[in-house]
This record gives C-alpha cells, structure tokens and sequence, in this order.
C-alpha cells in the first residue's frame, strides 16, 4: 500500500470533500463508507470500490478483509491516525474508509416486477431516510423510491441504515409524479400517507396486490400533486394526542401493514 503522511495530500482533500458536500459527490459520483461495519458490506453488494484508506492499527485488526477490499480496489493507501481524524465524520474513527463510485441500479432489478415500493416524497433527515431502508430491507420491502430530499449517499443516511443502503433497491428520481404515473399505469395501486382522521385506515387496506406507499416531508407531509393522482389518502389510526408519527416511524408501520 501506497503511504499518505499529509493532512493536504489532495486525495484526502477530496475524500474529505466527499463526506461533507453532497455536490461533490455528485460531480464526482462517488461516495465515501467509513467504519469496518460499512466498508466490509461493500463486498456484497454491487457497487464498485475505487479506494481503500486505512490506518497501520486498523490493517493489523482486519488484515484479511481489507486485502480483500484492496484486491476490488483501483487503489489502496496506508494513512496516519492524524489524517483518519480529519477524514472522520464520527467522534471516534475506526481508521477504515473506503470510496465506492455511485451506480445504476442494480442491473438485475426492474421495479416493474416488483410489488411492494415505498415511495419517499422529499424527506430531509438523513437519520429518517437510513432508518426507513434498514426497515425496509428487514420486513422485506422490494424497492425504495427517493425523490429530492436528503441525499441517498449522506453519511449520517449510510449510518443510519446499518449497511442496507448497499442492498436494497434504491431508485432516485427527478420528477416524481410522472414517474408514480407510469407506475400506476403498470398495475400499482398508489397511497399517499396523511395524518389525518377522515382519510382511509390503513388497517383497511388490501396490500395483497402491486402497491406503491408514498411517505411525506417531515414538515410538509405528500405534495399536492401526488395526492391528487394517488389512489386514495390513508392515514395511521392514533389513539392518542400527538398529531403526527415521526417520517421513519410512520413508514415502518406502514410497511408492515403492507407485508403483514
């Protein structure tokens, strides 16, 4: 392995950029993994890795798995501990980063044949977005939808969503409601979540066919335009005072009424 001894090494310059600027990663299209958790799920999934940066004591506790990640690796680097503090964007670093290159969707995935999708409607918090898509790789959820909001590729998201973020079927999208469109016009049927009392229980839903659930902006809950094309509104039955369900937790109930 190569060795980098200086905090303004360009590369790590551009690492760290990676971490912090969703527009860097964008004009790059890639992304940057950190912890061993992270990095080593990487190797079953399909993305691509590009660099490994590991510290001297991070290679001694994991020497086989990261020479299996610098064998998938354009490139590999020792580090200091110093630079690994300033690449981190945790409290305490574990020395093990790695930048994957941003792809497609996983080649053999066609949301056509799935029935199951949950849609996200710009939801912003990174921790909500990583928690919605480990909930929906463990109840078994075929695809996820993003469209703005926060970006897939934030490191609080990739966090958040314990490693599912490399395995779920993710698909981003630009313009959302003629994308919902095309969907409904193959066969889904498509419900927008709301809180409110007069819409549709959602414990009197039949999810047993092709079914898209749209969850809202933290704030602003669906826009407009998508609940007019919905199917219908359906709402979460609550018995108690508070007025709405946090984004990640309405979407986990609801993806279990939808699977249950």
């Amino acid at each position: 392995m190569e060795k980098i001894t200086s905090k303004n090494n360009q590369l790590i310059k551009d690492t760290k950029k990676l971490f912090t600027h969703a527009k860097a990663r964008k004009e790059n299209g890639a992304f940057v993994l950190e912890g061993a958790r992270l990095c080593f799920d990487v190797l079953n999934s399909f993305y691509t890795v590009d660099k490994v940066l590991v510290t001297e004591n991070a290679y001694n506790k994991y020497a086989n798995r990261i020479d299996e990640l610098a064998t998938m690796a354009n490139s590999s680097f020792l580090i200091t501990d110093e630079i690994a503090a300033r690449l981190s964007d945790t409290v305490a670093t574990q020395g093990i980063f790695v930048v994957c290159k941003m792809q497609a969707e996983n080649d053999n995935f066609n949301i056509l044949d799935t029935s199951k999708v949950i849609v996200l409607d710009n939801v912003q918090d990174p921790s909500n977005l990583g928690a919605i898509v480990r909930t929906g790789e463990a109840l078994g959820i075929d695809a996820i939808v993003t469209y703005s909001g926060c970006d897939i590729y934030n490191p609080k998201a990739l966090r958040a969503s314990m490693g599912s973020m490399l395995r779920m079927n993710i698909v981003e999208v630009d313009e959302l409601t003629p994308y919902i469109d095309c969907l409904k016009q193959n066969g889904f049927s498509v419900y927008s979540t709301v809180p409110n009392s007069e819409a549709m229980k959602i414990t009197d839903i039949d999810f047993s066919k092709k079914s898209i659930c749209v969850i809202g902006n933290e704030a602003n809950g669906v826009e407009e335009e998508i609940k007019a094309i919905s199917n219908g509104l359906i709402t979460i039955p609550m018995l108690g005072r508070a007025e709405s369900l946090n984004a990640s937790v309405a979407a986990s109930i609801t993806m279990w009424e939808m699977l249950r």
